[in-house]
């Protein structure tokens, strides 16, 4: 077991104290591995921080200025991408609004959003908020972008496309060739690309990732990024969207009002995950290798029926449980909540190609991640 692991830090008894959606949507007898919260303390800066702010009563309004700066040494640091430019970058209460405000700009009502099932389940409901259409262009069994489906939603009208990179729920990592090849399509069709990145600081070892700005035919998209996944900062919020060196002019033009909704707590919270959190980061990157590992041993030895890409990044399993054979259903994750007490994320809610299957959190200690696949195996058996 790695060093310094958090997610062994916090007993599910203390885990249960909390008052997130993650242990409260459920009774108690229920096992939580569905939302994207991580069980682990929060990072010392951060905390530091946030106590220091509440000392001093800093509760004001949010300034994000000091955010950018802090993701840009972040950026150069991590991915060697020095070309985060500040005056370039709007600060948003979270990813999802960023991103919908994104595309209120660059698209108009009725036009045609394009994503890629399975894919993060508010993507769909946002998008379907700001009265644009989506359209899907699935993944490949392998979890990798199909060029072939995106060139046929492009062909067909598509006005812009809501990338997800790092790939959620599947933990995809998309490769500087494969988002050069995004952009050249993007270009002949004259398709506008906005990458939610929020996953971006969760990419674990054998995976690299690149800031979709970074890539030829970057210049026209734009980019949603927070610490928020990385540092466990859901409730903090704050997030920052960035233009392309083409498109300043379009994110000039989000309303300013938007940039009230980010809270100053969450600012300062992030600004200090990124500037002084990466120690604890790796931390963090060690314990999600080392569960990845384990979940892979415990599905094998326990449900070899579930079929899973080990994922690249972020600490969300997409597990196939079709050949499960429970009674039928295409909603293992109900079946599993109502006779296992454990807590799923359905897979359906991720669009076409999502039935059959769950979306599972392994960001937890290794007995809770153990006991979660012993219920699995166990209701699997009793069928």
């Amino acid at each position: 077991m790695p060093e310094n692991n958090p997610f062994e830090q916090l007993s599910l008894a203390e885990l249960r104290q909390r008052r997130s959606a993650k242990w409260r949507a459920y009774d108690e007898d229920i096992l939580p591995l569905w939302i994207a919260e991580m069980d682990a303390p929060l990072a010392e800066p951060v905390r530091r921080t946030i106590i220091a702010a509440a000392e001093r009563g800093d509760t004001g309004y949010a300034v994000g200025e000091p955010y950018a700066r802090a993701l840009r040494e972040f950026a150069a640091e991590r991915w060697s991408w020095s070309g985060l430019d500040t005056s370039r970058a709007r600060l948003v209460p979270d990813v999802m609004v960023g991103a919908t405000e994104v595309l209120r700009q660059i698209t108009a009502p009725g036009s045609t959003v394009v994503v890629n099932s399975p894919v993060y389940s508010p993507f769909y409901a946002f998008v379907a908020n700001t009265g644009r259409r989506v359209v899907e262009a699935p993944l490949t069994e392998r979890g990798r972008l199909d060029f072939d489906a995106l060139a046929d939603t492009f062909r067909s009208g598509a006005a812009a496309y809501l990338l997800c990179n790092p790939h959620n729920p599947t933990g995809t990592v998309h490769t500087r060739p494969e988002l050069e090849h995004v952009g050249e399509l993007a270009e002949r069709h004259n398709v506008r690309v906005v990458a939610d990145e929020i996953h971006a600081p969760l990419v674990l070892p054998g995976a690299e990732f690149t800031p979709y700005l970074s890539t030829t035919g970057g210049n026209r998209g734009f980019s949603l990024m927070s610490a928020s996944k990385g540092w466990n900062l859901a409730g903090l919020k704050a997030a920052l969207a960035i233009a392309g060196t083409d498109a300043t002019e379009e994110l000039a033009r989000i309303p300013e009002e938007v940039s009230h909704g980010p809270s100053h707590l969450g600012v300062l919270a992030h600004t200090a995950a990124l500037r002084h959190g990466g120690e604890w980061l790796d931390t963090v990157h060690n314990g999600l290798a080392h569960n990845r590992d384990l979940l892979s041993r415990l599905l094998r030895e326990r449900l070899p029926q579930v079929d899973w890409l080990a994922p690249e990044a972020t600490y969300l399993a997409w597990l196939d449980c079709s050949g499960l054979g429970l009674g039928g259903t295409n909603d293992p994750a109900a079946t599993f909540l109502e006779r296992g007490k454990l807590a799923l994320s359905p897979g359906a809610e991720f669009g076409s190609g999502g039935a059959g299957h769950v979306r599972l959190n392994f960001a937890t200690s290794e007995a809770i991640l153990t006991e979660a696949v012993r219920r699995m195996a166990a209701v699997s058996d009793s069928h």
